[in-house]
């Protein structure tokens, strides 16, 4: 069994920075776990406490059942995968993949046969005999993993193993990693700043901001029902759009027109919230139809800024008039996941908003069109503390 569980566990460094704060997760036996989350956040930090790399401050770790805090990094029975290869150039694939089972002296015949499955696996044996440097990155990022599968280890660990290749060989590579869990059936805790790749590949997903825990679930339960402003924002892609909104009567008042609150509130009273739609929720109303207009949703009128079409997905900006939201979450998320639709300048005063419509629009840069949003799919959240309000 190769079950992780940390149970409260931090890390403080000498100068006093709390880079992990009261961390607890449990990750099954054969489970593939995503850490996410922006810069700094702490994801990195976990996984080489995991490892032994790094020393647990307080708490507990637990891999297969048993307490690992004190237990160098070669008695934990893992393998780890780092974002820079980390091969020796002078020495072949063969003997790169080999050379940690040479140290624990283990019989050439043996490890020969290790290395010849996990070239067979990862599409290498071709190129066994040839050195690091005449292989393009994906390849060296293979000989990386095969270097780790050949330890045959309780838990494999990935730090940012993609992030220095381009962006089509890292989709390549991400199938090839979640191909490669799921045939060993091995423990795998993968680290990534990149959002894609964490909903792509885990079978959970646990987000992290400023070294704390924000949420752990599939990804489907992190995008439906994300549990604060800042999971919501950071998973999905485009972000999900946020707007002020007030709850009066029973009525919710948006920026883009008013409805009934209904359930959405969740019991809430009168007072301001914080509305989140993200971009597929919206549509040209010419597509939408008229039914579907009657049954849920708002219509309203805007100007589009930009228009990006990327042949399956036409993406619309336009700006609504909104003093925006302030929330330090949201905050947290400039320059990893709100900026990436920052694709029109917004005056004082406005919020941009980005809608994923059917390719068939033809809304169109500078003009007006009409627009409607599935309202029923609205996140309402507290503006003070970020949290989500649940329905009721």
């Amino acid at each position: 069994m190769s079950e992780i569980v940390l149970d409260h566990v931090s890390k403080v460094f000498d100068d006093g920075y709390e880079a992990v704060k009261e961390m607890n997760l449990d990750i099954a036996d054969g489970e593939f776990m995503i850490l996410v989350g922006p810069s700094g956040c702490g994801k990195s930090t976990a996984l080489r406490m995991i490892a032994g790399l790094d020393d647990i401050s307080s708490g507990e770790l637990k891999i297969g059942g048993d307490v690992v805090n004190d237990r160098s990094p070669k008695d934990r029975d893992i393998a780890m995968v780092f974002q820079n290869y980390a091969l020796y150039p002078h020495m072949t694939v063969r003997e790169n993949m080999g050379f940690a089972l040479k140290l624990a002296k283990v019989d050439e015949a043996e490890i020969e046969k290790k290395v010849e499955a996990a070239a067979e696996t990862l599409d290498l044996t071709q190129h066994l005999d040839r050195r690091p440097a005449n292989l393009s990155g994906g390849q060296r990022q293979r000989v990386a993993m095969g270097r780790a599968i050949v330890r045959d280890p309780k838990v494999f660990l990935m730090d940012e193993p993609l992030s220095n290749l381009d962006a089509k060989l890292r989709v390549q590579m991400r199938t090839e990693v979640a191909r490669l869990q799921s045939q060993l059936e091995t423990t795998m805790v993968y680290v990534t700043h990149d959002q894609t790749e964490a909903m792509t590949l885990g079978d959970r997903v646990a987000v992290m901001r400023a070294g704390v825990l924000q949420q752990v679930g599939t990804p489907a339960e992190l995008y439906e029902t994300p549990k604060n402003l800042f999971v919501a924002g950071f998973i999905g892609s485009p972000a999900m759009n946020f707007m002020p909104a007030e709850l009066s009567g029973g009525k919710l008042k948006l920026p883009i027109g008013e409805i009934d609150a209904g359930e959405l509130a969740g019991g809430r009273g009168d007072g301001k919230v914080v509305a989140g739609l993200r971009p597929e929720n919206f549509e040209d109303a010419k597509v939408a139809g008229d039914e579907l207009k009657r049954e849920r949703g708002v219509t309203f009128e805007a100007e589009i800024d930009i228009v990006e079409s990327l042949g399956s997905d036409l993406f619309a900006y336009f700006h609504i008039e909104s003093e925006g939201v302030e929330s330090d979450q949201l905050a947290d998320l400039v320059g990893d996941r709100l900026d990436e639709t920052g694709a029109a300048n917004i005056r004082e005063g406005e919020e941009q908003i980005v809608a994923r419509l059917d390719p068939t629009s033809e809304v169109k840069r500078g003009e007006r069109a009409e627009l409607w949003a599935d309202t029923a799919k609205l996140h309402l959240f507290d503006p003070e503390s970020g949290e989500a309000l649940k329905a009721s």
